[in-house]
């Protein structure tokens, strides 16, 4: 192996391994907030997100999303507003079914 190669190797390694490390402390930070008995409407929020940083840390990195054109991004965005969407429009019906008397 050439030491071009073998400090590409050792970059990618050493960004796995940061990687591997935040997500262990995001796992122990979501368990240190569930032990706080926040509000569940709060909790559900707090847990999500961190959920979300999670998802898109392992999407980036061990999925290879990172180094990916930006067509693969566009996609990507267009379906987390889709999914939020479809997530909301129960909330949408629910609000609906409030005003009438």
């Amino acid at each position: 192996m050439t030491d071009e190669h073998t400090a590409h190797v050792d970059t990618q390694v050493r960004a796995y391994m940061v990687v591997f490390v935040s997500l262990l402390a995001l796992t122990v930070i979501t368990v240190a907030i569930a032990k706080l008995h926040l509000p569940v409407a709060l909790g559900i929020s707090v847990a999500l997100g961190i959920a979300a940083v999670k998802g898109s840390l392992v999407a980036l990195y061990f999925m290879h999303l990172i180094s990916e054109r930006k067509l693969i991004f566009l996609v990507l965005i267009f379906t987390v507003i889709f999914f939020f969407g479809c997530l909301l429009l129960p909330s949408f019906n629910q609000l609906d079914a409030v005003r009438v008397p």
